[in-house]
């Protein structure tokens, strides 16, 4: 059944597929972290995103703020490297932009969206264009809010973008973060973040539709 508004239900059917797409590619994301990063940034969203579910599992929350909060503190304290952080500061600013509600819609969703990829850009100090998470970010969110007031099309437009935004990171040079230090020979890699961002998209766009139930 297809869902018109996110309640913190769907919001953790949401980081429960997130945790389990992330920890069937951790493998995949590592490798293209490894051709132009740590090559920890699989091994790193998979444990984050498995304290965000053992959370959800020990907690009891009122809202989506709540649950939101807690997913953003939970990562920044686990994940570790830049996306710890960057991911940490999405999930809170999404939680203060949802104003309390009790459910989101698309329009409340694209707003908290909004906030979230600001937060990202403010803490990376980064803009599209540098081959990032942003470059999934950016063009996910636009997709989202060109495609009106269905929630269940804004969120599988998102996530169409978002997937091609993380393609479309493989031609680009680095010119932000560890990556930046390569230059031109970042050419030819998909960026890890970008990829890891398709991932959360596809987990959204999946519990949205119903695909991740519990």
């Amino acid at each position: 059944m297809t869902t018109t508004a996110l309640t913190t239900t769907e919001l953790e059917d949401w980081l429960r597929r997130a945790a389990v797409l992330l920890t069937d590619h951790a493998a995949e994301l590592t490798e293209l972290d490894a051709a132009i990063g740590d090559a920890d940034h699989g091994s790193n969203m998979s444990r984050g995103f498995r304290a965000v579910v053992e959370a959800l599992d020990a907690g009891d929350f009122a809202d989506p703020a709540a649950l939101l909060k807690k997913t953003g503190m939970t990562l920044v304290s686990t994940v570790g490297g830049a996306s710890g952080p960057l991911y940490g500061t999405l999930f809170l600013r999404l939680a203060g932009a949802t104003g309390g509600a009790g459910s989101l819609d698309a329009a409340a969703l694209g707003e908290a969206l909004a906030a979230g990829v600001q937060g990202v850009a403010d803490r990376g100090k980064a803009a599209p264009g540098e081959k990032t998470m942003l470059d999934a970010w950016t063009p996910a969110l636009e997709a989202f809010r060109d495609a009106g007031d269905d929630l269940a099309a804004a969120v599988a437009a998102g996530a169409a973008a978002a997937a091609q935004g993380r393609d479309d990171t493989a031609p680009m040079t680095a010119t932000k973060g560890r990556a930046s230090y390569l230059g031109e020979r970042s050419v030819g890699h998909v960026d890890p973040g970008a990829a890891s961002t398709a991932l959360l998209w596809q987990a959204l766009a999946e519990a949205v539709s119903g695909e991740a139930g519990r």
